[in-house]
């Protein structure tokens, strides 16, 4: 059977399902979006690796990369390979001395950890076709993420983000992420990306 590659396309926050976000992933070669429900742990495990953020401490996913890479294991690339009532099944295909290993992962495990080593997201057409939204021609990303889930308005402790400077936002990112607190340093990068699409 023939992988499909896939890219990130982003995250959003659910309105709808506490502490869920969407995180959407794009056909390379088409129009194809697959929206996957993910925690908000590994939407800010995510999003950190994507937006290059260095943690005080090692992420979970950090952790995972160091002992892989210690006992010389290469994660090759990531395979959503099967979809049962609504849940993915993913696995990492790994190399160790010449030998490859499959491990069974969540989802969204396997793509914070893929994005850690860089490397391919692949699928299948039968999960495409059951799956993903055809995106339309003059409907852009933001409007595919933002009907995948809901977006909530961004709240910080001293009231919205929206009524700060670009300036505050990023002093507050790099606060956030001094502190460890990855979902604020999420939401600002939202926010912020968000006025950058506009």
């Amino acid at each position: 059977m023939e992988k499909i590659k896939l890219e990130i396309v982003g995250l959003s926050y659910s309105q709808t399902q506490s502490g869920a976000y969407a995180l959407v992933l794009s056909e390379a070669n088409g129009k194809r979006r697959l929206p996957i429900i993910i925690g908000g742990f590994e939407a800010q495990a995510i999003a950190i690796e994507l937006e290059k953020m260095v943690p005080t401490r090692p992420l979970t996913h950090d952790l995972f990369k160091n002992f892989a890479q210690a006992f010389e294991i290469t994660v090759k690339e990531v395979v959503i390979y099967n979809l049962v009532e609504g849940i993915f099944y993913s696995k990492l295909v790994c190399e160790q001395n010449g030998e490859t290993l499959e491990i069974d992962a969540r989802t969204s495990d396997a793509i914070a950890i893929g994005v850690r080593f860089n490397c391919p997201v692949y699928t299948y057409e039968s999960i495409l076709s059951s799956a993903g939204i055809m995106l339309d021609e003059n409907e852009g990303e933001e409007d595919l993420i933002a009907e995948s889930m809901e977006e909530e308005p961004v709240e910080s402790g001293s009231g919205s983000l929206e009524s700060l400077t670009d300036d505050e936002l990023n002093q507050q990112i790099q606060e956030a992420v001094d502190n460890e607190d990855y979902e604020l340093a999420s939401k600002i990068r939202d926010e912020l990306n968000r006025r950058s699409s506009n």
